[in-house]
């Protein structure tokens, strides 16, 4: 099938609905200017951003580790992800705590945004493929494109941005204590 799936997506990147009049929810938020979007199954919650602890020798995407009700949770930095300068942190600076799955395991990060938006609903007739050029992040990073009133929200494969195969530091820090999963 050339790298395609049976509907005619590329390989990792799912129908977000399943009928043109569904409609998935995705928190939005802004980053560098630009709004993006997760889909709301993969965020647990959102934390002012606050008592990051540094790691040494830890990847430059990663701004540290928090500790989340005694878990110690990876915080990544999105802006360096995409290869961009890392955040400036201000008033409304957020980490969105999202679940990932990997390996059959689960695994809780948490994600530097500008500022959290709002949760819509977007319908699966108003999202288009990733554009295959012309983006500022990695295509692979794109589940699809929003439309809603006359703009466009990029919405993100979690799975591919937080791929825990790129960023193996996540799994034990320097002292080889586990980050993650968590319950």
């Amino acid at each position: 099938m050339n790298g395609a799936t049976q509907d005619g997506l590329p390989r990792g990147h799912a129908p977000v609905a399943t009928r043109q009049d569904d409609a998935a929810q995705y928190l939005t938020f802004m980053l560098g200017g630009e709004m993006f979007g997760i889909g709301i199954l993969a965020i647990r919650e959102i934390i002012e951003y606050a008592g990051v602890t540094e790691v040494p020798m830890m990847p430059p995407v990663v701004r540290g580790v928090i500790n989340l009700r005694g878990a110690v949770v990876p915080v990544v930095d999105l802006q360096s992800r995409f290869g961009r300068a890392p955040t400036e942190i201000g008033r409304r600076t957020c980490i969105v705590i999202l679940e990932t799955r990997h390996a059959g395991e689960r695994h809780v990060v948490g994600v530097v945004v500008d500022a959290v938006s709002a949760v819509l609903d977007i319908p699966a007739s108003e999202i288009e493929p990733p554009p295959t050029f012309g983006t500022r992040i990695r295509s692979d990073f794109i589940q699809g494109m929003g439309k809603l009133q006359g703009r466009f929200i990029i919405l993100l494969d979690v799975s591919q941005v937080l791929s825990l195969d790129e960023l193996g530091a996540f799994e034990t820090s320097a002292a080889g204590q586990e980050l993650s999963p968590i319950a």
